[in-house]
């Protein structure tokens, strides 16, 4: 296979849509970094030993209306029919303000995780929104900004409650009335963990036994209760108490803080987020404020910049599993914040009142379904509920469930005898008439009589959302405006690159987007009978098919709904292998000291201990070290996780030989697949002897990041492991999330992009990636060394260049390069990590030279600032390094700096007319942890701190 910069395939095709250089620039770039073609570039970068032996061939890639035709063709095969089957999903209605300026919005959509808060304001604050909404409706005084599902978040708690209880005791109580799915996943996270899950009715827990207990709130059949003697029980014996509550449901219900729990979680899907069947929602958790720093995921938080003025972060950064690693009891990295930002943006469209309002619409609708139902002879249960009643029919349930379908109806099968209905907002009178045909009950007008069948002692009595952003003048008018007021404070990709290296921050093109608001894909429920989903699940064969040759895998399983939590399942099928063969007592983990925090969080999770492997000099894993520390743990060695290209930007010459070690001592190797963008197409890690790989679908294939997910992390595994991936949630053993698919409305993003590139372009966005980062570190070279480089001088899809130095000579800091880079209207490449001190760049594909030019540009200008302070030409902490960034608020004050107004807002690579402005000045950290405040504040809050 050859190719060269102007005949790989027609311009109209891959090149102008995800390879940002066009033929003629690349050939100038070629130029630059020394090369005499791509393939002369390749050859220097990557080993020969590791090159793939055939190339991809998808076929003839598709052009963006064929690949929507045939889009349309195959959405047309699932079967979209109202789904009251409940079990945590519901039927919801997405306001169209909202699909449109946020779900549908590329200034949402392409944003970061934001780690780099002077640049995040909006999306920071709308999470807050989120978490204030939660807090008050559980009634707790602190909640996170998401979590990935409902049944994980459920695990997170049970994890959560072992830490934090004073109970010594092993048992972990789960009520039997929780969905199934959360039991399921509950069972795969205690199981490594020693957690005996011990399943009952809540009448018969026995505190002494537990050091927590979960309830699902309302029950998965319908049933109320207040757990307040279980929990005060459980408290007496210095256990915890958790509730998985519906927080629609916590309008009209008493919160699970008024019965004295400790956590809360759920899911946030029935607040505007399609039901997709099965994702991504956003999960939630909320607990007592002494708890914070023990609470997974991210917490958004509320500080001061520099001048005083009010500004939100991330709060508790040191409690995240990149500096707790091995220590970690979660390896949780990730959220659903664009699912969360909707969610948050649903309550603030309705406001209190109307959740209110919806949530007795529902209930009413579902007493007018009852009443029929009793009318006509039917046992129902419970007496009280809120939207979820089950029905016994005897010997007519299949029938019943069939006549349902035939009137476009999907109901619960519960056990052998009975039918699960609930009710949603989406649920009309025309919906109850269907159910009572499907139950034989004929010419019944549904009517409007107004009835409630809540248990009097379980009705809220307490106030929630009474913040002023919930009390916001709700025309769409404003409403449009607020949500584009947040979206401008960010610099999100839809306005300039964002380098971050390992984060392949790459182009979602429209066309890739457009189907996954189609109601074929949105609508239907995780649980819906398999026919009615041919489209999904012929989609998800193709998607799997395509992968496997991508990787050089056997088998796809795509239910991890993140790159962490495609680790933690790559590890549970390694361990599941071992016990199948006997030697479950393997339990050592090989991880090079480079690797991302959630490598030795996710063996941690999995019951394995970790053992670090020493760097050498240039960067490569210390092979004598490695060596010596197989041969020490051959008897107990699980396996070894690894990054390929490796974490330092490097195609590593020994990976065979590592992986080879590995399999002669027993063990089995992981292969990180964060990297993957810089091997589509060259080379294969199934082929190296990686034996499971987590691919990151949004970042390698396109998913976006959404302000911090969603995200999807499928593995792949060779043929010996297939036995051993997650098992389905609802019937299977293993299961790692709530649906058997993951987040899988996200699928067509990645399956589009497959389609349309083809393999030949799939492959040449791989070389154009290693083209761009070369370029860069070429430009670079000089002024900023590159830390680790190949054999032959050149680095992989990304580069660190060492800031260190410059803290002695300088008296400037890697945050504060970072912090000037946002004058010039870019995000920070990654910071620190995984070296101290050090910048990683990473371009991708997608960006055209003349970005790549004006962020080296912005560097070599950062460079000269920081030559002008070593010079002593301008004073070390009086600098626009120190200052920056600058707001439109310093341009116009009054100006009393050493150096002009221009030099400290304008500099080179900063746009003239279109300049991006952040919002708030450099963001006080410190006084954000020792002030720690994760609601919306009123504004006394600050009047101290601006004094």
């Amino acid at each position: 296979m050859t190719f060269t910069p102007t005949d790989y395939l027609p311009y109209d095709f891959a090149n102008r849509r995800h390879i940002g250089p066009s033929p003629a620039e690349m050939a100038d770039m070629l130029q630059v970094v020394g090369a005499k073609d791509l393939d002369a570039l390749m050859d220097d970068t990557l080993p020969p030993g590791i090159r793939q032996k055939e190339p991809l061939d998808f076929g003839k890639p598709k052009s963006e209306s064929e690949l929507l035709h045939h889009m349309r063709v195959t959405a047309a095969k699932n079967t979209v029919l109202t789904s009251l089957i409940g079990q945590g999903y519901h039927g919801t209605v997405t306001p169209p303000a909202i699909q449109r300026n946020i779900f549908e919005n590329p200034a949402w959509y392409t944003a970061y995780t934001p780690y780099q808060p002077e640049i995040s304001q909006g999306r920071l604050e709308a999470l807050l929104n989120f978490q204030t909404m939660v807090s008050d409706l559980t009634g707790l005084e602190i909640a996170n900004a998401s979590l990935l599902d409902e049944a994980t978040a459920c695990a997170e708690a049970m994890t959560m409650a072992q830490r934090v209880a004073k109970s010594k005791a092993k048992g972990f109580f789960v009520d039997e009335n929780c969905h199934p799915q959360n039991i399921a996943v509950m069972k795969t996270r205690a199981a490594p963990l020693g957690i005996e899950i011990l399943i009952g009715a809540p009448e018969d827990l026995d505190p002494t036994a537990v050091f927590g207990a979960i309830f699902q709130y309302p029950g998965t059949y319908g049933h109320l209760r207040d757990f307040s003697d279980q929990i005060s029980k459980l408290h007496e014996q210095a256990a915890i108490g958790i509730i998985s509550a519906d927080p629609l449901s916590l309008t009209l219900l008493k919160e699970p803080g008024a019965m004295g729990a400790d956590i809360a979680v759920g899911t946030t899907q029935r607040f505007g987020v399609p039901v997709g069947y099965g994702g991504p929602h956003a999960a939630y958790m909320a607990t007592k404020q002494n708890y914070a720093r023990a609470m997974p995921g991210r917490i958004v938080g509320v500080s001061i910049d520099s001048h005083g003025n009010r500004a939100y972060r991330l709060s508790l950064q040191t409690r995240e599993q990149h500096i707790r690693r091995e220590k970690a009891t979660s390896n949780v990295c990730t959220a659903q914040a664009l699912l969360a930002v909707m969610a948050g943006f649903y309550a603030v469209f309705h406001g209190p009142e109307g959740l209110k309002a919806i949530a007795q619409r529902i209930h009413r609708k579902t007493v007018r379904l009852v009443r029929g139902l009793e009318d006509a002879g039917f046992a129902v249960e419970p007496k009280t509920f809120f939207d979820t009643i089950t029905v016994d029919v005897g010997p007519l349930q299949s029938a019943v469930m069939k006549s349902a379908v035939d009137e476009g109806i999907n109901l619960r099968k519960v056990g052998q005898t009975q039918v699960g209905i609930t009710l949603d907002e989406r649920t009309r009178p025309d919906t109850i008439m269907k159910v009572w045909r499907a139950f034989g009950i004929m010419d019944r007008d549904p009517g409007l009589t107004v009835e409630y069948r809540l248990p009097e002692k379980l009705v809220r009595t307490s106030e929630y959302m009474t913040h002023p952003v919930f009390h916001m003048n709700r025309a769409e008018t404003e409403m449009m405006r607020y949500m584009r007021r947040l979206a401008d404070r960010d610099l999100a990709l839809d306005r300039a690159m964002i380098p971050l290296g390992s984060c392949t921050m790459k182009l979602n093109s429209a066309a890739e987007m457009m189907p996954v608001s189609w109601p074929e894909f949105s609508l239907l429920h995780p649980y819906c009978p398999q026919d009615q989903a041919a489209g999904y699940l012929e989609m998800i064969d193709d998607l799997s098919d395509k992968l496997c040759d991508v990787t050089g895998y056997d088998a796809i399983s795509m239910q991890p709904n993140s790159g962490a939590q495609g680790e933690y399942a790559g590890l549970l099928t390694i361990a599941g292998y071992h016990r199948a063969n006997g030697e479950g007592h393997r339990n050592i983990c090989l991880i090079p000291m480079s690797a991302h925090g959630t490598n030795p969080a996710s063996a941690q999770m999995v019951g394995w201990k970790v053992v670090p492997v020493k760097s050498a000099p240039n960067g490569d894993i210390d092979l004598d070290d490695f060596k010596a520390k197989v041969e020490q743990h051959s008897e107990t060695l699980a396996g070894c996780m690894i990054t390929y290209p490796s974490t330092h930007g490097v195609f590593e010459e020994t990976v065979t030989e590592v992986c080879k070690l590995v399999h002669d001592h027993g063990g089995q190797v992981y292969i990180d697949g964060a990297n993957m963008n810089a091997m589509v197409g060259l080379s294969r890690p199934g082929d190296l002897g990686g034996d499971v790989s987590h691919l990151n679908l949004h970042k390698t294939f396109c998913i976006p990041h959404g302000g911090g997910g969603p995200g999807m992390g499928p593995i792949g595994v060779k043929d010996h492991l297939i036995p051993h991936l997650p098992g389905d949630p609802n019937t299977g053993e293993g299961a790692v999330s709530a649906a058997a698919f993951g987040s899988p409305s996200l699928l067509p993003i990645s399956w589009a992009y497959c389609l349309m590139m083809g393999g030949e372009g799939l492959t040449q966005a791989t070389r154009v990636a290693i083209l761009n980062a070369n370029y860069i570190a070429k430009r670079l070279e000089g002024a900023f060394d590159v830390l680790y480089k190949g054999p032959t001088g050149r680095i992989a899809h990304e580069c660190i260049i060492d800031t260190r130095p410059f803290a002695d000579s300088a008296h400037v800091t890697v945050d504060d390069i970072a912090k000037r880079l946002v004058d010039c209207g870019f995000h920070a490449p990654t910071m620190s990590w995984p070296v101290a001190g050090t910048l990683m760049i990473e371009p991708t594909e997608s960006e055209t030279k003349a970005e790549l030019d004006r962020f080296c540009d912005a560097m070599l200008a950062i460079r000269a600032e920081i030559a002008q302070i070593e010079a002593g030409d301008i004073d070390a902490e009086n600098n626009p390094l120190k200052h920056a960034p600058h707001t439109m608020e310093d341009l116009v004050k009054d100006w009393d700096r050493p150096y002009t107004r221009e030099v400290g807002c304008f500099p080179p690579g900063a746009f003239r007319v279109d300049k991006y402005w952040p919002p708030v000045n450099r963001v006080d950290n410190v006084w954000g942890d020792r002030n720690l405040l994760c609601t919306c504040p009123p504004m006394d809050v600050y009047s101290e701190a601006a004094e």
